[in-house]
């Protein structure tokens, strides 16, 4: 079944309010994607990646994820949303690719990279990072300390594993997701 590119793509993001947890970084403010497959919420670590965090808002803010999508979905691995210069289906105006096209410091922790982590993609530059991130699936320990850990999903966890139930096919080194 061909899986159209909407599928997984967000059809709104938002900025709610949240009651504090257990985890003494997450800070009470929550982003939520709505994808095709559910809602997931994520939560912030502005004490461990201030830098990433600020950044993250802002593309958010300025609506810079509405019509991305998840473009890679590796079972028990990652899915990792599209950097918004190219991921999106409605056009940028100057202001959302002027912050889109910024380049974030490698703001790396001893957060261990696990399922529901948020880990900045970026590439061989440690201080490469921009927009595109992945939500971790499983333990990924061969990341930590080299990809910023910036936030975790906070709500949503029966939706990434419906995603990482979508049909991929092989593209180099990565699994893609099939539209």
């Amino acid at each position: 079944m061909k899986i159209p590119w909407w599928a997984v793509s967000f059809a709104f993001v938002a900025l709610v309010a949240a009651s504090s947890s257990q985890d003494p970084h997450l800070s009470s403010a929550r982003v939520v994607f709505q994808t095709n497959y559910g809602d997931i919420e994520f939560g912030f670590y502005p004490s461990v990646a201030p830098q990433t965090v600020d950044h993250i808002y802002k593309l958010v803010r300025l609506g810079c994820y509405d019509t991305n999508h998840f473009f890679r979905v590796d079972k028990g691995f990652v899915a990792q949303v599209a950097d918004v210069v190219g991921g999106r289906s409605a056009p940028m105006n100057e202001e959302q690719r002027k912050e889109a096209e910024k380049n974030v410091v490698g703001e790396f922790s001893d957060i261990k990279h696990v399922r529901g982590i948020l880990s900045m993609g970026r590439y061989d530059d440690p201080n490469s990072a921009q927009s595109s991130f992945s939500i971790l699936l499983g333990n990924a320990p061969h990341l930590d300390g080299q990809y910023a850990v910036f936030g975790k999903v906070t709500k949503g966890d029966d939706t990434l594993t419906k995603l990482e139930q979508l049909p991929t096919h092989k593209e180099g080194i990565f699994l893609m997701v099939k539209y």
